[in-house]
């Protein structure tokens, strides 16, 4: 289902937008609290420079919102019409829902708004061997 070359593929697992080659954090796994934020600064395959400009995921807040109201859509569906719940569960089971996804939610956004400025380049692995065995 998920291959490279596909946007979703590089959203979903947190790869270079560019060359789906490495994950663009230093720890792949977002709750481990110290090392959330933390980006490699470059992709070591194709070069990729992550931070394009300061404060470059600010813009990243406001998929953060969006991602979030979906999650908690989730949660309202699972919990209020499924499961049955209570006016007061349901909007806890949404709040809970939202802080234990938080580091996931965050990840999610800045992956899905670096790949509207990035896209995938099959060639970027080639030219980036290219430029290094020319130098």
């Amino acid at each position: 289902m998920l291959k490279k070359g596909d946007k979703l593929y590089s959203i979903l697992t947190g790869s270079c937008p560019k060359c789906h080659m490495e994950s663009m954090y230093e720890n792949r796994n977002p709750y481990n609290p110290g090392s959330l934020f933390k980006m490699h600064e470059r992709c070591s395959h194709c070069g990729t420079k992550y931070k394009m400009e300061p404060s470059f995921f600010y813009g990243a807040m406001y998929v953060s919102y969006a991602v979030g109201i979906a999650f908690a859509v989730a949660a309202f569906v699972i919990s209020f019409l499924l499961l049955g719940a209570t006016l007061l569960q349901t909007f806890i089971s949404i709040i809970g829902t939202l802080i234990v996804f938080l580091p996931v939610i965050i990840r999610l956004s800045r992956n899905i708004w670096i790949n509207f400025f990035i896209h995938y380049d099959r060639e970027a692995l080639t030219q980036r061997r290219a430029s290094r065995s020319a130098s």
